[in-house]
């Protein structure tokens, strides 16, 4: 197993409008977006700083004739790309896009879990390029990985395809359980497992911002929507829920100064 087993690597915005996304997101967030270079598809890298975050690709009509919507997806590392995708189908999970190449840069799989979740599954061409050192809370990069589902089963099935293990579990009262988990022994996210009214299971990923009230101001300001104003978390942070103007659900964690 490589050393990038397991770990969210990279994070990719889909949307109906790769300009108004991009306007957005540099004027909350502070991120640049560069154009790929691809020759097959359109695609924009989020850089913050020196430091890759993810990339940015519109949704192309055909993408939404079969159902694409905005959406934020997670890319996790595995070994072997097309060996995991067919352990989520055997597991109950899905295959939405077989195993496919990117030239220089790698392979991935889209899959969605037995609670039908999307994530995509990625191995970059080895030797794998060594990932940034971020200091943990880094403004403009994400911190925290959330699933959100109503199956108590939801962890046992990532953390057999992942060896994720499991940390601290805090009761939540009406919102049922919160279930902390590890990657590499390092706290990385949690599990909420909800009632069955909540929406569709789903990963949500939090943006670290520098100061949450000034970046709850640019949201609205950018014509967003806040969904959650900036709630308290264990650990001192505060987090905010909020969709950017295409209707893409996101979330940001940072410190109220």
């Amino acid at each position: 197993m490589s050393s990038f087993f397991g770990k969210f690597v990279w994070f990719e915005l889909l949307t109906s409008d790769a300009t108004a996304a991009k306007a957005f997101y540099s004027a909350v967030i502070g991120w640049e977006f560069k154009d790929s270079g691809m020759t097959d598809r359109s695609y924009a890298i989020i850089s913050k700083g020196p430091a890759m975050v993810g990339g940015l690709m519109p949704i192309t009509k055909e993408m939404a004739a079969g159902g694409a919507r905005p959406i934020w997806m997670g890319y996790v590392a595995v070994d072997d790309v097309d060996a995991m995708a067919a352990r989520v189908a055997a597991t109950g999970g899905t295959i939405l896009r077989a195993g496919e190449d990117i030239p220089g840069v790698g392979r991935f799989a889209v899959v969605a879990d037995p609670q039908a979740a999307p994530l995509v599954l990625f191995r970059g061409i080895p030797p794998p390029q060594p990932m940034p050192v971020v200091a943990p809370g880094s403004p403009g990069h994400v911190g925290w990985h959330e699933y959100v589902s109503a199956s108590a089963a939801t962890f046992a099935w990532y953390s057999e395809l992942f060896r994720w293990t499991k940390g601290e579990t805090m009761d939540m009262g009406p919102l049922g359980t919160y279930q902390i988990f590890n990657i590499d022994g390092v706290m990385a996210g949690g599990m909420a497992s909800t009632n069955a009214q909540s929406p569709p299971p789903f990963w949500l990923y939090y943006i670290n911002v520098a100061n949450i009230d000034q970046a709850v101001e640019r949201i609205t300001a950018a014509k967003g929507k806040i969904l959650l104003a900036p709630h308290a978390v264990p650990g001192g942070s505060w987090i905010v829920h909020a969709l950017d103007p295409q209707g893409t659900f996101f979330a940001l964690a940072g410190p109220r100064v």
